[in-house]
């Protein structure tokens, strides 16, 4: 009898995963039409997008009543190809009538990166000159008169930190910043969980040569902490127990958030605005 139900527990978990896609397979679908931008795609795996396209296949929120989203294709911005060849489709070849009506059939937008692609790290094939500058990237004036229509429709917007940073113009900035009511300091922090240069590899080089540009003293940061930096370059450290006595920052849900949308009471977050 004990063997007998061995073999079932054991069958269970052997099939689980083929019943829950099977379960998912059956899900019924849900139109959930999107405009995802990212100009910044290196390869066709879509690594800043890829994890929202995931999510809405998952729940099933489809671009089409059958079709679900597919990450190499369904977004607007910078599409890689073969050979250092590449293609951009983003909304800056729209009229203004094309993106009134974009804004009209669509459930929501999701700006997940604006940074762009540069000359640099595209042309790594070419070893014989040095391209510098931006190929593409930065919001631009059709994706805020975009936004703009997207809010007077009361429409879902989403968009990353990185939205109105570089290499987007200060003029676009100051336009989204009235259109939302904000202000940008142009500080951005990022967390570390060793300010050692021997122990991190992943320390940006550029990060410690502008600090040392502005700082007598030189780099001699060893612990976990944030290191801000502004638009200008200007770098600024904050190092665990000197400066700050969590190192890690977190965010924090109020009540509703917790009980309406399932959030978690805390959750780690590495990078600040």
């Amino acid at each position: 009898m004990k063997r007998k139900h061995v073999y079932i527990v054991g069958s269970i978990v052997l099939f689980l995963p083929f019943w829950m896609w099977l379960f998912w397979l059956f899900t019924p679908k849900t139109l959930m039409l999107g405009s995802i931008v990212d100009k910044t795609v290196l390869t066709p795996k879509g690594q800043e997008h890829i994890s929202l396209t995931w999510m809405l296949n998952h729940k099933k929120m489809t671009k089409t009543s059958t079709k679900l989203y597919e990450v190499g294709h369904d977004y607007f911005g910078f599409f890689p190809k073969e050979d250092e060849k590449f293609r951009t489709k983003g909304l800056e070849r729209f009229t203004d009538q094309q993106l009134e009506k974009l804004s009209n059939d669509v459930d929501f937008t999701y700006y997940t990166d604006t940074y762009g692609i540069y000359n640099n790290e595209w042309y790594v094939k070419d070893t014989t000159k040095t391209r510098y500058g931006k190929l593409y990237g930065g919001l631009s004036q059709e994706d805020l008169d975009f936004l703009t229509y997207m809010k007077e429709k009361k429409k879902l917007i989403l968009a990353e930190f990185n939205t109105i940073a570089s290499p987007t113009s200060a003029n676009i900035r100051r336009k989204f910043e009235k259109l939302f009511g904000m202000h940008w300091t142009g500080w951005t922090g990022r967390y570390f969980d060793s300010f050692d240069t021997i122990k991190n590899l992943e320390l940006p080089t550029w990060l410690i040569e502008n600090y040392k540009k502005n700082h007598k003293e030189g780099w001699t940061y060893k612990k976990s902490g944030v290191a801000f930096v502004n638009d200008s370059g200007n770098v600024v450290v904050l190092e665990d127990s000197l400066d700050l006595n969590n190192d890690l920052p977190h965010i924090y849900s109020n009540k509703k958030g917790q009980e309406v949308y399932g959030l978690p009471e805390k959750m780690k977050y590495s990078f600040l605005v």
